[in-house]
C-alpha cells in the first residue's frame, strides 16, 4: 500500500534567499550596463561615435603643423641640397621647354669644379639681371605674393629674373672661339660638335647654327662662358661681350648643376653631357694653357736637367 506524499510545507529561510538573489541578478547587470563608462560598452574593439569623433578633430588640429614641418623640411632641401626650377624661357630649347621643372643639385660643386658641357642655374651679374630675358611680375597681394615665393622657391612658379640657365662651354683658361672654316665654335682649337642639342625647328626642320656673331674669347680664371641651346633666342655670354670680363660669369654665382627633367612626365629625363665635350685632348690643351700647365711645362726640362747632372756626379765619383 502505498504511502501519502507529504504535503509541500511552507518554503525555507534558504529557500527564500535563494529566490531572492536568482529574481535580483537580471536587474543589477542591467544597472551595470546602464552606469558603464563607453570605454567599458564598446569592449571588443569597436569604435563608439564620440571617439571617432575627437579622432578626425585630432587629425584636423594637427593638419597645419604637419604642413608647416613639411615646407620647413622642403626650404631646407632647397637651401643645401636640391632645388626644383622653372624654365621660364625658351632659350635652352629643344632640351628645355618652357614651363619644364628641373632638379638642381647644389651640392655637387661644393666638392668639384663645373665641368663644360653642364646646364647649369646662376645668378646674372648686374648687367645680365638689367637686361633680363623674361620679366616676373610678383602679385601685388601680399597674401598672394607669399605664396607665389613658395611656389618659385620650389620651383613650381616662375623664378625671379635674376637667375638664369645655360650650357657651360668654356671654363677658366679656355680659348673659345667662334667660328671655325666649317661654321663650328671650337674650344682650345678643338671644334665642336653640337648636331645633339642645338634647337632644331619642327617647322622649317632646319637646326640654327652654333653662333650668328664672332668672338674670340680666353675665359678668365674662376669665370664660365656659357650659352643657351637655342643660339637664336638666348641672351648669353656672347650678349654681354662688351659689359666687362668678356661676357663670362663668375664661378662664385653658380647656384647648381641641372640634372634632371621632372616635368611635365612626357619630358622626364637625365641632362647628361654631350659626347663632344669628352673629346681627347680638350681639357689637356686647357690645361697646359693655364699658369699651372705652364708652371709644369717650365718644371719639365728643370727636372731633366737636374737629373743629367746627378748622372755626371756619379760617374765622376
Amino acid at each position: 500500500m502505498t504511502s501519502p506524499e507529504t504535503p509541500a510545507g511552507p518554503p525555507t529561510a534558504d529557500e527564500e534567499n535563494a529566490h531572492v538573489v536568482d529574481g535580483a541578478a537580471p536587474e543589477s547587470t542591467e544597472s551595470a550596463d546602464a552606469t558603464a563608462p563607453p570605454s567599458s560598452r564598446a569592449a571588443g574593439g569597436t569604435t563608439t561615435p564620440a571617439h571617432r569623433k575627437r579622432k578626425g578633430t585630432s587629425f584636423w588640429k594637427e593638419l597645419p603643423f604637419l604642413v608647416l614641418i613639411a615646407l620647413v623640411l622642403a626650404l631646407l632641401i632647397k637651401t643645401f641640397l636640391v632645388q626644383a626650377f622653372y624654365i621660364p624661357s625658351g632659350s635652352m630649347e629643344n632640351t628645355l621647354h618652357i614651363g619644364d621643372r628641373v632638379l638642381v643639385n647644389k651640392l655637387v660643386y661644393r666638392i668639384r669644379d663645373v665641368h663644360r658641357g653642364e646646364i647649369i642655374v646662376f645668378r646674372g651679374p648686374t648687367s645680365w639681371q638689367d637686361n633680363p630675358e623674361f620679366t616676373s611680375t610678383p602679385p601685388s597681394n601680399p597674401i598672394a605674393r607669399f605664396f607665389h615665393d613658395i611656389g618659385s622657391a620650389l620651383g613650381v612658379a616662375a623664378p625671379s629674373s635674376k637667375d638664369f640657365i645655360k650650357r657651360v662651354i668654356g671654363v677658366g683658361g679656355d680659348h673659345v672661339i667662334c667660328c671655325d672654316t666649317q661654321g663650328r665654335i671650337t674650344v682650345n682649337g678643338h671644334p665642336l660638335d653640337e648636331k645633339s642639342y642645338l634647337y632644331f625647328d619642327p617647322t622649317t626642320h632646319q637646326q640654327v647654327k652654333p653662333s650668328l656673331q664672332n668672338f674670340d674669347i680666353t675665359v678668365p680664371k674662376g669665370r664660365l662662358w656659357v650659352m643657351g641651346d637655342h643660339r637664336d633666342e638666348s641672351a648669353d655670354s656672347r650678349s654681354h661681350i662688351s659689359d666687362g670680363e668678356d661676357g663670362t660669369i663668375p664661378t662664385k654665382n653658380v647656384i647648381g648643376r641641372a640634372f634632371v627633367r621632372v616635368w611635365p612626365p612626357s619630358h622626364w629625363g637625365t641632362l647628361s653631357v654631350p659626347k663632344t665635350f669628352h673629346q681627347a685632348g680638350l681639357a689637356a690643351a686647357a690645361i697646359f694653357g693655364s699658369p699651372l700647365g705652364l708652371g709644369f711645362a717650365g718644371a719639365i726640362p728643370l727636372t731633366l736637367l737636374r737629373r743629367r747632372l746627378r748622372r755626371r756626379r756619379r760617374a765622376a765619383l
